[in-house]
């Protein structure tokens, strides 16, 4: 169907629609058409940017496929050149140095591409931080994300994960859009059950240096950001014995030493200290840029 004739064939479904649903049901299928306008367009000039600034002789594909607009395109419409069981083993090697900060890995069990649901990712999660409850959310809500962003495709992922070296069986929802706009779940923040949130980090608010910390504000909670060798950290500003902000906080080697009550936490794992455990925060680093999740559950209601 030529262009023009489509324009005229939505012109005419949106009066229908009109006519049987009402001009409240016409004005939010215009939203949509506007929306869905917007979405391709900007794909659409993303790609002859791309194309256009690419160096002589790179790979057409592997230049558009390295943008997540034009990706997200071309799996929708099933052009991209890799398979989703090779993207989402891309996605989870992209979080498994994460992973190792809490002591654990993930390995995928079954990809069911005919699942009556949707395509179903099934994962097993082995070690996190030895039952740590915030650590096993923490772990999966960074799974989640990358999953998301690398093969959308994906409606949902179940996780077997180990806590205390019990199973501990846990549905992640995958939707088929970016986590960025997923709708904030059922329960509001701070609450069970509510979902985790993604910001993204500017430069300024990143520490500078081999071994450094800093306190940033991201969706008004303080986090404690800590940069060791090869690795980012992400953790709620406040010690669990003391309730102290962690800014003044001493990093000794690998260990956070709490100017309050000088109770050590190890960074690499996942905070943890003899007598008490860091709260850490989902944290993705690639291609120079830094997301953080505020998951309601881990932050509460407090600073």
């Amino acid at each position: 169907m030529a262009g023009q004739e489509t324009g005229e064939r939505i012109g005419a479904l949106l009066d229908e629609l009109a006519q049987r649903a009402g001009p409240e049901a016409r004005d939010v299928a215009d939203e949509l058409v506007r929306c869905l306008m917007e979405f391709y367009g900007e794909g659409l000039a993303r790609t002859v940017r791309l194309l256009r600034s690419a160096p002589d002789g790179a790979d057409p594909l592997a230049v558009l496929t390295a943008d997540e607009l034009v990706s997200d395109l071309l799996i929708l419409h099933d052009l991209h050149p890799e398979d989703t069981a090779t993207r989402v083993g891309r996605a989870l090697d992209k979080v498994r140095p994460y992973l190792g900060s809490h002591a654990g890995d993930v390995e995928v069990t079954g990809l069911d591409l005919e699942a009556a649901d949707g395509p179903t990712l099934r994962l097993r999660l082995r070690g996190s931080c030895d039952g740590c409850p915030s650590s096993t959310q923490t772990v999966r809500w960074t799974i989640e994300e990358a999953v998301a962003r690398i093969a959308p495709e994906v409606a949902r992922i179940e996780v077997e994960g180990t806590t205390d070296g019990n199973p501990q069986p846990a549905l992640l929802q995958i939707l088929p859009h970016r986590p960025d706009d997923a709708p904030g779940g059922a329960a509001p923040a701070g609450e069970p059950g509510a979902a985790a949130r993604w910001y993204e980090l500017g430069r300024h608010a990143l520490p500078t240096g081999e071994r450094a910390t800093g306190v940033t504000e991201v969706g008004g909670r303080a986090l404690l950001l800590v940069r060791l060798p090869g690795q980012l950290y992400a953790y709620r500003d406040r010690c669990p014995l003391c309730a102290a902000g962690l800014a003044p906080a001493v990093l000794d080697g690998e260990l956070l030493r709490c100017a309050g009550c000088g109770a050590a936490f190890d960074v690499r794992r996942a905070g943890r200290g003899e007598e008490g455990h860091l709260e850490p925060v989902p944290l993705l680093e690639e291609d120079g840029s830094v997301r953080v999740a505020l998951p309601g559950e881990l932050l509460g209601a407090g600073p």
